[in-house]
């Protein structure tokens, strides 16, 4: 009889680490295997990254060291600094073209297919975005001797065609925490419009001092010699 296995359930801190290094795999080989503190930098970015994050070595090493023991990264051996690379496509038991997409969903957070195809241009370049959904299929259909699921497909959001795309990686996605950090985000958005709005205001008001002054229409077009 066959035994149903599961998949290990990662940290939020864990899942940074393991999709730095399939980043930088990829993106600058050269700079590969990384070292605790390029691991670091890395999971710290402040671009191509969701949510931003601001770890330090302790935070990167303990992670570092729960994923060697789950055999998802492997330590280097030779030179003065130690090196850390990442064996998530093997210790997974997943595709390649599906360790891309996980991967970019552990960094950049829940996507569409079709921003999963974009972003993941530099990683492995995707015939279309139904080789896309393709392969999302197949992680959401993942059999239980496989370990289940590994994606779940997210309820639409108002004003919104597609549907997005998270990881289960770290175990069941918390829609109300992401709602949350959705709010945060428009609110951000909507003090940012009412702060431009108001310096809008107070040009204006300059302006109109000014033409006042100097006893011209702030309307009036320019004179032509």
């Amino acid at each position: 009889m066959t035994t149903a296995t599961t998949h290990p359930v990662l940290s939020a801190i864990e899942a940074r680490v393991l999709g730095t290094l399939m980043e930088k795999a990829r993106t600058v080989p050269d700079s590969y295997p990384l070292s605790l503190n390029s691991l670091m930098l890395g999971c710290n970015q402040k671009t191509t990254r969701d949510p931003l994050m601001d770890l330090d070595e302790a935070q990167v090493a303990g992670a570092v060291a729960h994923l060697r023991e789950l055999g998802l990264v492997h330590e280097t051996t030779g030179g003065r600094t130690t090196k850390f690379t990442h064996n998530f496509q093997r210790g997974m038991n997943v595709f390649e073209q599906s360790a891309v997409i996980l991967g970019m969903l552990m960094l950049r957070g829940p996507q569409t297919a079709g921003e999963l195809r974009l972003n993941t241009e530099r990683w492995y370049r995707f015939a279309d975005i139904s080789s896309v959904e393709g392969f999302l299929d197949e992680l959401l259909e993942r059999s239980a001797e496989k370990g289940g699921p590994l994606v779940v497909k997210l309820p639409r959001l108002a004003g919104t065609r597609e549907q997005r795309w998270a990881h289960l990686l770290c175990g069941p996605v918390d829609l109300s925490e992401l709602e949350a950090a959705r709010s945060g985000h428009a609110g951000g958005n909507a003090e940012r419009i009412d702060r431009l709005e108001q310096e809008v205001a107070q040009l204006r008001q300059v302006v109109q001092k000014l033409c006042t002054e100097l006893g011209v229409s702030p309307d009036a077009p320019d004179a032509q010699g």
